[in-house]
C-alpha cells in the first residue's frame, strides 16, 4: 500500500496542480461567474438555436435545420448521440464543462500522460504539460470560441503516446490509452485536429518501418498492430454515428467534389485551392515560434501604449483622448494572412531545448519528431510553398478537406515540446557528457540565441514592415501614420527578440549551473518550469485575459432581438425566409438566432447552394445594395426585386437593411414550394447555374441533363388555380 501510494503521489501533485494552474489563470473572472465573450460560440447559438429549441420541447434531435442557407442537416450544427457512453469519460476529463478552465486542464493532463508513456518521470513530465498547453495558439483559439478543436488537442497527446508505447512493447496498454483518447477525440467532432493526429502517427510508422527493416525485426513491428486496430475499431464504433452522417453529407458539401467544369486550375476533389489556402502561414512567420510578435501580433487587438509613435502621432491629430482608443484598434499585424488573432508561439526555452536536443539526442525518435516538425511548417506555409502544397491538395487522401492549412502547426505544437522535454531528461538523468553536452549548448546559443540577438539589433535590415492594409491609410493621405506604424512594428520585434534573447540565455545558465552541480537538479527543475510557465503565461495573457470575459446575463442573452427582428417575428406563417443585409449573410449566425434565414455561418455549406451564392444570390444582392446606396423610392425598390428570381425562388420574404427599421418586404416570392409551367433540360451543371439566372424560376425549372430520369417523357400542363400551402411547420417534419 505505502509503495502504491508513493507511486500515486507526483500523479496526484500533477492533477491537482493542473487543476489549480488553469482556475488561477481564468481567476478572478471564473469565480466571480463571468463568461468568456467568444465570437464562435456567438455563431454556434445562433446557428442551433433552432436545433436547441426542438429539443427541448420534444425531447429528441431534428436532424434537420431551416434557420441556415435555406436549410442544413442538423447533424453538422448540433446532434446529441446519447447512445455513446465515451461522453461520460469526457464528461469528467472535462470537470463536467467547467469553462474556460477544462482546456487548459485537458491540455496539461493530455501531455503529462503522453510524456509519460515516453519514459519522462512524473516531475520533468509537469514541466512538459505547462511547455505544451500554454503555447498560445491553444489560448488563442480557447478565446475565439474553437472549443471542440481546443479539446481534440487535449486529446491529441496520448493517442500518438499510446501508438508509440505499442511499437515498444506496451502493447496492451499502449493499444487501448490510444484508442480511448481516439474515441474521446472523435466524439468532440474537430475532424481536421484528428487528421494531424492521423498524419503525426502516420509519419511515425514510416521511421518503425525504415526501424523494423535495418534491425530486421519484422515481428515487432507487426505484433502491435493487430491489438491497435482492434481498439481503433472500437473507437470509430463508438463514434459511428456521428462519423457516418458527416462522411455522408461531405460528398454534398463544399468538401465534396463540384459538377461544374469552371476554374479547373483551382478545383480538388474537396475544397478550392484558393479557400483551402486562404489562411496560409509566411515564411518568415514561422519565427513566432521563436519571436512571438515578430510579425505584429493579432491583426484586431493592439498592444501599442501612449509611449508608442503612432500614439505621439495621433495626438497630435486626434488629441490624447480620442488617440488612447485609436490605439487599440490598429492593424499591427504585418504578415501575409488576411487576418489573424494571433501568432504561433511554443516558446523560446522551447525552440532553444529543441535545438539543443537535435544536438544530443540520439535514435529514430529524434527524427521523427524532426520531420513531423519540418513537414508541419512547409505545410503551414500553404500557397507560399505550392509545390508541396498542391500535392497534398490533389493527392494525399483526405487532405484536400480542410481548410487554414496555418493550422498544421499544431503538429510542431505537440513535437517540439516533446523533443525538448526527452532532451530535459536526458540531461538530468546524467547520460550526457560534459563535452558533447558544452558543445551542443554554444552551438544552441548560436542558432537560437543568435536569431533573436539579430532581430533585436538589426530587424529593419530584413524588412520594411509594410502591410497589404498600409495602402488604404496613405490613398487617404496617412503616409505620417503609416510611417509612425512601421516604427512602432519595428519596436515590436526587437523587444519581443530581446525578450526571446533573455529567456535562451536565463535556460543555458541554468542547464550549465544544473550540469556541472552548482544547482541541485530539484531547484533546477522548479526554475526552469517556472521560466518556462512566465515566458508562456505571459504571451498568453496578451490574447486572452479579463477583456475577453463579459457577465453571466450578458453571455446568456447572445444577440439583442432589433426592431426589424420584432416586426417580421410578428408574422406567424411558417413560410418565409430573411435576407439580412446589416451583416454579411453568409458568415454570420445572428440572423438565424430569430428567422429562417437565406446565409448563416458554417465550413462546410452544402456545395450546390454555395455555387448558387457565388453564381447568383451574390450578384442578385450586389444589384438590391446598388439601388438601396441611390436613395431609391418604394417602386424604385420594387422594379428591382422583380429581377432577383433566385432570391424569389429561395422565399426571401423579408429584407432587413436597417436594424432599427422596418424590413423591405419582398412581394415576389413563390413560397416554400411552387408550381412551374415548364422546364428546360440543359447539357451540365455549368448550364443549369448559369440558367437559373435567365429564366423566372417561378414559371420554369432548369434541370441538368443527368436528372433527366426523372422528368423523361413528363408532360406539365399548367393549372392557374393549382396551389401549394404549408400547413404546419417544424424544423424536420413540414407538412403541405
Amino acid at each position: 500500500m505505502k509503495i502504491l501510494i508513493t507511486k500515486a503521489y507526483p500523479h496526484a501533485i500533477a492533477v491537482i496542480g493542473f487543476f489549480l494552474i488553469s482556475l488561477i489563470y481564468f481567476s478572478p473572472e471564473v469565480l466571480e461567474g463571468k463568461k468568456l465573450n467568444q465570437h464562435d460560440v456567438l455563431t454556434y447559438k445562433g446557428m442551433s438555436k433552432e436545433i436547441q429549441d426542438y429539443r427541448v420541447k420534444f425531447g429528441k434531435e431534428p436532424l434537420w435545420t431551416n434557420s441556415m442557407f435555406g436549410g442544413m442537416p442538423a447533424y453538422l450544427v448540433s446532434t446529441v448521440y446519447p447512445a455513446n457512453k465515451i461522453r461520460i469519460v469526457h464528461q469528467i476529463l472535462t470537470l463536467h464543462n467547467f469553462k474556460p478552465v477544462c482546456f487548459v486542464f485537458l491540455y496539461l493532463l493530455g501531455f503529462y500522460i503522453a510524456l509519460l508513456f515516453f519514459g519522462v518521470n512524473p516531475w520533468i513530465s509537469m514541466i512538459g504539460a505547462i511547455a505544451y498547453a500554454f503555447s498560445s495558439y491553444f489560448f488563442i483559439i480557447i478565446g475565439a470560441g474553437h472549443l471542440t478543436k481546443a479539446l481534440a488537442l487535449g486529446y491529441m497527446p496520448p493517442i500518438i503516446a499510446g501508438v508509440y508505447a505499442a511499437f515498444k512493447g506496451k502493447i496492451t496498454i499502449g493499444s487501448a490509452v490510444a484508442g480511448l483518447f481516439f474515441a474521446l477525440q472523435l466524439v468532440v467532432n474537430h475532424f481536421q485536429i484528428t487528421y494531424y493526429t492521423v498524419l503525426t502517427i502516420f509519419i511515425l510508422i514510416i521511421f518503425e518501418i525504415v526501424r523494423a527493416v535495418k534491425q530486421k525485426e519484422f515481428a515487432s513491428f507487426i505484433k502491435p498492430i493487430p491489438v491497435m486496430l482492434l481498439f481503433v475499431v472500437l473507437a470509430i464504433a463508438s463514434n459511428f454515428g456521428n462519423l457516418w452522417t458527416t462522411y455522408e453529407y461531405g460528398k454534398y458539401s463544399i468538401r465534396g467534389k463540384t459538377d461544374l467544369s469552371t476554374d479547373k486550375e483551382n478545383r480538388t476533389s474537396g475544397l478550392d485551392k484558393d479557400y483551402a489556402t486562404q489562411w496560409s502561414y509566411g515564411n518568415w512567420e514561422t519565427l513566432t515560434l521563436l519571436i512571438p510578435n515578430f510579425q505584429g501580433g493579432g491583426t484586431a487587438d493592439s498592444k501599442l501604449g501612449t509611449n508608442s509613435k503612432t500614439y505621439d502621432f495621433l495626438k497630435r491629430v486626434q488629441g490624447p483622448g480620442e488617440a488612447r482608443k485609436t490605439i487599440k484598434q490598429l492593424p499591427l499585424y504585418w504578415g501575409p494572412q488576411p487576418t489573424t488573432s494571433g501568432p504561433v508561439y511554443v516558446g523560446a526555452i522551447i525552440c532553444f531545448l529543441f535545438v539543443l536536443g537535435m544536438f544530443l539526442l540520439k535514435g529514430p525518435v529524434k527524427w521523427w519528431l524532426f520531420t513531423v516538425t519540418v513537414v508541419s511548417i512547409l505545410l503551414a506555409w500553404g500557397r507560399n510553398f505550392n509545390i508541396l502544397t498542391n500535392f497534398m491538395l490533389d493527392y494525399f487522401p483526405g487532405y484536400n478537406k480542410f481548410r487554414t492549412v496555418s493550422m498544421t502547426l499544431v503538429m510542431a505544437e505537440f513535437a517540439m515540446p516533446l523533443l525538448a522535454i526527452l532532451t530535459v531528461k536526458e540531461l538530468f538523468e546524467g547520460k550526457i557528457e560534459k563535452p558533447e553536452f558544452v558543445k551542443a549548448l554554444k552551438y544552441s546559443l548560436y542558432i537560437v540565441g543568435g536569431i533573436a540577438l539579430i532581430f533585436t539589433l538589426i530587424p529593419g535590415a530584413f524588412f520594411d514592415f509594410s502591410a497589404a492594409s498600409d495602402q488604404q491609410y496613405i490613398s487617404q493621405g496617412g503616409s505620417q501614420f503609416v510611417d509612425a506604424l512601421r516604427q512602432d512594428r519595428e519596436t515590436m520585434m526587437r523587444l519581443d527578440s530581446f525578450r526571446s534573447l533573455i529567456f535562451v540565455l536565463l535556460t543555458a545558465v541554468l542547464l550549465y549551473y544544473s550540469f556541472i552541480k552548482k544547482i541541485k537538479t530539484r531547484n533546477a527543475l522548479i526554475f526552469l518550469g517556472l521560466l518556462v510557465l512566465i515566458d508562456m503565461w505571459s504571451v498568453d495573457k496578451r490574447y486572452l485575459n479579463g477583456d475577453k470575459f463579459v457577465t453571466k446575463k450578458e453571455s446568456k442573452t447572445p444577440f439583442t432581438e432589433t426592431t426589424a427582428d420584432k416586426i417580421i417575428l410578428q408574422d406567424n406563417s411558417p413560410d418565409y425566409r430573411v435576407l439580412n443585409l446589416t451583416v454579411d449573410p453568409f458568415n454570420d449566425a445572428s440572423t438565424s438566432y430569430f428567422h429562417k434565414s437565406i446565409g448563416g455561418y458554417h465550413g462546410a455549406k452544402m456545395r450546390r447552394y454555395q455555387e448558387l451564392i457565388d453564381y447568383q444570390i451574390h450578384p442578385e444582392i450586389s444589384e438590391l445594395i446598388g439601388t438601396l446606396r441611390s436613395k431609391p423610392s418604394m417602386q424604385q425598390i420594387d422594379s428591382t426585386l422583380e429581377a432577383t428570381g433566385v432570391l424569389d425562388m429561395l422565399n426571401t420574404k423579408y429584407i432587413i437593411i436597417n436594424p432599427d427599421g422596418a424590413p423591405i418586404v419582398n412581394p415576389n416570392i413563390y413560397g416554400n414550394a411552387w408550381f412551374v409551367n415548364s422546364y428546360d433540360l440543359v447539357n451540365n451543371a455549368d448550364q443549369e447555374i448559369a440558367g437559373i439566372g435567365k429564366v423566372n424560376p417561378g414559371k420554369v425549372a432548369v434541370i441538368d441533363k443527368q436528372f433527366e430520369k426523372f422528368v423523361n417523357g413528363f408532360k406539365i400542363t399548367p393549372d392557374s388555380s393549382a396551389q401549394i400551402t404549408l400547413e404546419s411547420y417544424e424544423p424536420n417534419d413540414l407538412v403541405y
